[in-house]
C-alpha cells in the first residue's frame, strides 16, 4: 500500500510541460504565496485558501450552481446570471461540480502526496525519455514543505527527476527541509532593490537573497530567473545589481532566464473577481528583451530567455 503522505491544496496538474525545467515535465501548482507581484499570472494560487472561479461566458444560467451552493453564497432568478457573494462563500466547490459547462472553477482541491505522485508517475517513461520529471509550482510551494519533502521522497524512490520552482521568501528551514531530495531549482530575482522590491511584491528582499546563497551553497542545480516587466525592473541599475548578485555566487551561477511580461493571466483576475494590477502597463515595445539580455551579457552574465 502506498504511503500518502502530508496533504495541500492543488489548484492544477499540468503534464507534458517544456518550460518549468529540463526535459519533459509534470508541473503541480500549489495553492498559497507570501508574495503580492503585480504582473502575477497566477493570481488563484496566491491566496491558501480554495477560492471559486467564475467565467461568465460559460454560463448557460441554468441555476444549477445555485441549489447545489451550501453557504447561501449563490442567489438566482430564471434568465439571468446567478449572483455570487464571496464573503459567504466556503470554497466548498459544490457548485463547480454542479455546473454543467465548466464556467465554475474550483481553484484549490485537497490531495494527498501519494494521490499527486500516483497522477504523475504515470508519465516517467515521457520523463525518462527526456530527461525531464515533477516540477513543483505554485504561488510559493515552500509554504507547504511537508507535502513536497514526502512527494520528492517518492519520486526520488523510482528516480523521478524533482524539481522546485521557488521566490525564495519562505522560512531558511522549509527551504532545508526539501532541499536534500532536490534535483533541480529554478529561483526567480525580482529586484534587486530592496524598497522598491517590498513596493512591488509586498516583501523585502533579504530572505530570498539568503535563501538564494544557500540554495547556491548547497551544490544542488540551480536557475535563477528574472520576469523582464517593463517600467520596473529592466532598468540599468537593476540589471548591473542582478548580475553583481549572481558573480558574487561563483562562476557557476554566471547564467540567468529572462521571463518576458505578459498578460496571459488576466482572465483568471476577471474569474475571481478581481481587477488586474497593471491594467495600465503598457506592453514593452520591440527590442525591448533583446536590451535587457545585451545588458546582462554586457555585464558577464550568460542570458537566455523563456519563450
Amino acid at each position: 500500500m502506498m504511503v500518502t503522505g502530508s496533504s495541500a491544496l492543488i489548484t492544477n496538474i499540468q503534464g507534458y510541460s517544456v518550460h518549468d525545467g529540463p526535459g519533459i515535465r509534470t508541473v503541480v501548482f500549489l495553492k498559497g504565496c507570501g508574495l503580492r507581484c503585480l504582473w502575477c499570472s497566477n493570481p488563484e494560487c496566491i491566496s491558501p485558501h480554495p477560492e471559486i472561479g467564475f467565467v461568465k461566458s460559460l454560463c448557460a444560467r441554468c441555476g444549477r450552481c445555485a441549489a447545489a451552493c451550501t453557504s447561501g453564497a449563490l442567489a438566482y432568478e430564471e434568465g439571468n446570471y446567478p449572483h455570487f457573494n464571496r464573503q459567504k462563500c466556503s470554497g466548498c466547490g459544490a457548485c463547480a461540480t454542479a455546473c454543467p459547462g465548466k464556467a465554475r472553477l474550483l481553484y484549490g482541491k485537497a490531495m494527498a502526496a501519494g494521490e499527486v505522485f500516483a497522477s504523475i508517475s504515470q508519465d516517467k517513461m515521457f520523463y525518462d525519455a527526456s530527461g525531464g520529471g515533477l516540477t513543483v509550482s505554485g504561488g510559493e510551494p515552500l509554504l507547504q514543505p511537508e507535502f513536497v519533502r514526502d512527494l520528492f521522497a517518492m519520486c526520488r524512490d523510482v528516480g523521478i527527476h524533482t524539481c522546485i520552482e521557488t521566490a525564495g521568501h519562505v522560512p531558511a528551514a522549509a527551504l532545508q527541509k526539501v532541499l536534500s531530495l532536490t534535483d533541480y531549482v529554478l529561483y526567480d530575482l525580482k529586484h534587486m532593490d530592496d524598497e522598491k522590491h517590498k513596493v512591488y511584491t509586498g516583501k523585502h528582499n533579504a530572505l530570498i537573497l539568503d535563501n538564494a546563497r544557500a540554495v547556491a551553497a548547497s551544490g544542488v542545480e540551480v536557475l535563477f530567473r528574472m520576469p523582464l516587466i517593463p517600467g520596473i525592473n529592466d532598468d540599468v541599475e537593476n540589471i548591473r545589481s542582478t548580475a553583481w548578485f549572481l558573480h558574487s555566487l561563483g562562476k557557476r551561477f554566471l547564467r540567468i532566464e529572462l521571463m518576458p511580461y505578459h498578460r496571459l493571466g488576466t482572465g483568471k483576475y476577471e474569474s475571481l473577481g478581481r481587477a488586474y494590477p497593471l491594467a495600465d502597463l503598457a506592453l514593452p515595445p520591440a527590442g525591448h528583451i533583446e536590451a535587457a539580455k545585451s545588458m546582462f551579457e554586457d555585464n558577464g552574465i550568460r542570458c537566455t530567455v523563456s519563450r
